[in-house]
């Protein structure tokens, strides 16, 4: 540029066409050239106008033009480019991922107001010496510390579910990524990638449902959990909470439900075992696939020795001793117990949001014992008697249950038949209209005709279409001659009979008519029980009751049992009275074989119409038990009576009950007993079958006279036999 001068002083642009261009005419070219450009020192100009300037000095501050290097550029420029692009996409990945999650993590509540759900809440049946019954609630089984439990049984979990466990923090990349590589290649143990962190997120707040949003928040969860506690406080949660199938929620309920022990019990087999089932519960259960369960136990084990979690010597021994699930006879007959149980709960402790401990009145040695005897009995001659269910219950004179069997086995049938099935009694059901008669003046010695009555349109008959003329109260009780029943029931009134069997308990509608002296409205066996408990307690009226006491697991006392009952019902010379005309059951009635030495003992047998229904209730002053053996459809027995069946039980049963104890009387019997040979003379004052029935069952008998004798040495007659056999062979 050159000043002009003459000018006012204004520098004016100089546009001098550079070197080797030809301005056009009019035209000025204001393009930059590559060296005008920043850099443009740097790079050589192509073409003969490049050629052209080598040689030459580089004008007035400007730089010497490198050399080219043209494969270094293009190679610097692609990988330069390649990283470039990287960064950027690695960047969008990221914010990508940062918006994913920040939208899922919006669907969840609020992280300062999350909180790790109540577990639901578990109820601990319990048998009067505290041994475990069954437990009862969502759960299957109480809570445990980490610290009661062996030491192998959660690092069974850690081993074959998460071995990084203590060294992730909630999410693990490289156990996703060595899962993922096992899975594809089919190497060692088939695993998943989620942590026990993410399997404890799923089981306390999110649903089963498999997704990739699912999957987003299980994350999320699941590193607020490692933030929130410890992990021992994450694996203690995750042992109470994981699913082990069959009900069991946690591995206390586990434990129980298949090996019928406690957590802190089990051997390293078994908790290997209880390790490899949360995987498949259903496929894996013991009690379904033991061989699929035993070799998942052996990866488990194999999983904890390759950890140092067990010692090879013990991995040695609990392989070649594999875990098997415990045995439950008949599908575990206390689990009735623990129905009825939850049925009354409600009325001791209305609301409870923790885990509680109920203790019953159950003997565990007595409800075997009543499970076997009922079984064992019905496998031998149900089918012969077309027999397919039965109850037992037995309880203290006090009304505490001492065991209940609701049915022949509670896997097949939960129905508990010994608390809700109401069946026709029959004649156990007389004892109330001879207590209606004894409080109205009659007594053991008062004598009615045995003969054919008609009510209305109603002819009632004995079983054996046969009569035995006057007889004494006691006779006709021990024989359960109908029409005795019936006539006492006409003296008293149906009304009073009805009234006498609810004061002493009986719940059920009765119909106040004549058949109710037969036993013809329908009641539950746990009535009849509870009502003879008056009998044989000296009148007082109970309350049948299976809970003792309510705690919780702190030990606090939420209930328990005070004094109860109905108070008194019988009088005391009353109830003397009746159990002597009962005791006669024993010795000359139709529960004679049921009788156990060195006791007093007193019942009733009962049979309903077409042997529908067979029933015998009987006690010591210790015990009152009783059995109903029928058909849930009301189909009929094939002459199943009180007098077969269930007496038979009711012995096998009491035999052992009473083992060990020793003999107490009947409250008030010793006034009314009668002597030895009076019995004897009572049982022959019916004539002919009177005689016969005294000479068959070995009592004393009067002098016979000569024809007598001789024909007792020819034996009884046919006809004899065939009476004999309807009375105490299938009669009641």
């Amino acid at each position: 540029m050159t000043r002009g001068r003459g000018r006012t002083g204004r520098d004016e642009p100089n546009f001098d066409v550079p070197e080797g261009r030809v301005a056009s005419p009019g035209a000025l070219d204001l393009r930059l050239s590559r060296d005008d450009r920043a850099g443009g020192g740097v790079a050589a100009k192509r073409g003969a106008s490049g050629q052209g300037q080598r040689g030459r000095a580089a004008p007035a501050g400007r730089r010497p033009a490198a050399p080219p290097r043209k494969a270094a550029k293009r190679r610097g420029s692609f990988l330069g480019r390649l990283a470039y692009a990287g960064i950027v996409l690695g960047l969008w990945a990221v914010i990508g991922v940062a918006g994913l999650v920040a939208y899922h993590a919006s669907q969840l509540p609020p992280i300062d107001q999350l909180a790790v759900p109540k577990r639901p809440p578990n109820i601990a049946i319990l048998a009067s010496d505290g041994s475990l019954l069954a437990n009862r609630g969502e759960t299957g089984g109480r809570v445990v510390s980490i610290k009661e439990l062996p030491p192998y049984l959660p690092r069974a979990f850690v081993a074959i579910e998460d071995r990084r466990f203590y060294s992730h923090l909630g999410v693990d990349p490289v156990g996703i990524a060595r899962a993922i590589g096992q899975n594809l290649t089919r190497r060692g143990v088939a695993q998943g990638g989620s942590t026990l962190t993410q399997q404890l997120a799923k089981n306390l707040f999110l649903t089963p449902e498999r997704s990739a949003s699912r999957k987003i928040q299980e994350a999320i969860l699941a590193l607020w959990l490692e933030h929130k506690y410890t992990k021992d406080e994450i694996l203690e949660l995750y042992l109470n909470r994981v699913y082990f199938g069959a009900g069991a929620y946690g591995v206390e309920a586990a434990a129980q439900r298949y090996f019928g022990k406690p957590a802190k019990s089990v051997s390293l087999a078994e908790a290997a075992m209880l390790g490899g089932l949360v995987q498949a519960p259903s496929r894996l259960a013991p009690n379904r696939n033991l061989p699929a369960a035993q070799t998942r136990a052996a990866q488990v084990l194999a999983a904890m020795q390759d950890l140092g979690f067990a010692k090879p010597q013990d991995v040695k021994v609990a392989l070649a001793q594999p875990a098997r699930p415990a045995s439950s006879r008949g599908g575990g007959s206390a689990n009735y117990v623990a129905d009825l149980v939850m049925d009354v709960l409600d009325d001791y402790v209305p609301k409870f949001e923790a885990d509680i401990v109920v203790q019953t009145t159950v003997d565990t040695g007595l409800q075997a014992a009543a499970e076997k005897a009922l079984v064992d009995e019905l496998n031998a001659k149900g089918g012969r008697y077309n027999v397919g269910q039965g109850a037992l219950v037995s309880m203290r004179p006090d009304g505490a249950i001492r065991a209940l069997i609701g049915g022949r086995d509670y896997a097949q049938s939960q129905f508990n038949r010994a608390t809700t099935a109401k069946r026709q009694p029959g004649s156990s059901f007389k004892p109330f209209v001879y207590l209606a008669a004894v409080e109205r003046g009659a007594t053991p010695d008062t004598v009615r005709e045995d003969a054919p009555i008609k009510i209305g349109n109603w002819q009632p008959e004995n079983y054996s279409h046969q009569y035995e003329g006057a007889v004494t109260l006691r006779t006709a009780l021990a024989l359960s001659l109908n029409t005795v029943a019936v006539r006492l029931g006409q003296e008293v009134g149906p009304k009073s009979v009805v009234q006498t069997a609810q004061r002493l308990g009986i719940t059920s509608p009765l119909q106040a008519n004549g058949s109710i002296a037969l036993g013809t409205s329908e009641v539950t066996p746990l009535e009849m029980v509870g009502a003879y408990g008056a009998f044989a307690n000296g009148g007082t009226g109970v309350i049948p009751y299976v809970v003792a006491t309510v705690k919780g697991t702190d030990g606090k006392l939420l209930y328990k049992r005070g004094e109860g009952g109905l108070g008194r019902v019988i009088d005391p010379n009353a109830v003397g009275m009746m159990n002597a005309m009962m005791h006669e059951t024993f010795v000359i009635g139709t529960a004679k074989k049921g009788d156990i030495p060195g006791w007093d003992l007193a019942g009733k047998t009962g049979t309903s119409q077409d042997f529908r229904d067979a029933w015998f209730i009987g006690y010591s002053g210790t015990l009152v038990t009783g059995i109903w053996l029928g058909n849930d459809d009301s189909e009929p027995t094939k002459k199943a009576s009180g007098g077969n069946l269930p007496v038979e039980i009711w012995k096998s049963y009491m035999t052992v009950a009473l083992k060990g104890q020793a003999p107490v009387p009947l409250p008030g019997m010793n006034r009314w007993r009668k002597a030895p040979e009076t019995t004897a003379s009572v049982a022959s004052a019916g004539g002919p079958t009177g005689g016969l029935l005294g000479t068959l069952l070995g009592e004393p008998q009067p002098a016979p006279r000569p024809q007598a004798s001789q024909q007792r040495q020819r034996g009884p007659s046919q006809d004899d036999r065939n009476f004999l056999e309807k009375l105490f062979g299938i009669g009641e």
